[in-house]
């Protein structure tokens, strides 16, 4: 699952500390980690789920905005795979209706290890074909905490069947959301979130982590070309 620099308990505290609970609703992502939700529900109040931008896979301003109702007490945005969500869109949004912003608060990391992985990204970016490599809103700082590419196709079971290939290439791909939030069983919802299942169907995560070397990122690339997108 995507990382979050916050627990359901933080969620849940930064929640009761703005008088957020029961009766109220806070608008969260179903694409990424499940303690925004689990927070809401610990602080009392009922997660609503609203969909993503199919290029960040950060929460959609205008399904947030959609998604808004007379009960709506918050937004909860989370950064994906360290792409930064759009906090100014969000914020204006929450302005116009008197909405708290609940986001994570910016952690520091090792400068050179940020860049080894945003200098790896690039080199992935070019090298490779067959697959939709992972896009960055012009001016945000995508940390790259995972290199997150679309395989086309018929969705999950194309992906599946090409992370299969890659492992027996030796290449260690990873599905970081094997599930939606949104159909948990804590919390299965009736919400249409197209975007949200269409890329969670279809991401594989490639390695990407700092440590790789040259020759191990350019055995990444040419295992996924040798498969040639779609198998």
């Amino acid at each position: 699952m995507i990382a979050s620099d916050m627990t359901a308990a933080s969620y849940r505290d930064a929640l009761r500390e703005l008088g957020i609970g029961t009766g109220d609703e806070v608008i969260v992502p179903s694409f990424g980690p499940g303690a925004p939700a689990d927070g809401v529900r610990l602080a009392g109040a009922v997660p609503v789920f609203a969909d993503i931008d199919p290029r960040t896979f950060c929460l959609d301003p205008q399904s947030v905005a959609a998604s808004i109702t007379s009960r709506t007490a918050a937004i909860a945005p989370v950064n994906v795979f360290g792409h930064p969500a759009p906090l100014d869109r969000l914020g204006e949004l929450a302005g116009r209706h008197a909405l708290a912003v609940v986001a994570e608060p910016s952690a520091g990391e090792d400068a050179g290890a940020v860049a080894r992985r945003r200098g790896h990204a690039r080199f992935l970016d070019s090298a490779l074909t067959g697959v939709v490599v992972p896009y960055a809103e012009p001016g945000a700082h995508h940390l790259y905490h995972q290199y997150a590419v679309r395989i086309p196709g018929n969705g999950r079971p194309d992906r599946d069947a090409f992370a299969r290939a890659l492992t027996a290439r030796g290449v260690q791909a990873t599905v970081s959301v094997p599930v939606p939030v949104h159909r948990m069983p804590a919390h299965r919802s009736g919400a249409l979130l197209p975007e949200t299942e269409r890329v969670a169907a279809d991401t594989l995560s490639l390695p990407v982590h700092s440590g790789l070397t040259q020759r191990e990122l350019t055995r990444v690339a040419d295992a996924c070309n040798a498969l040639g997108g779609l198998l």
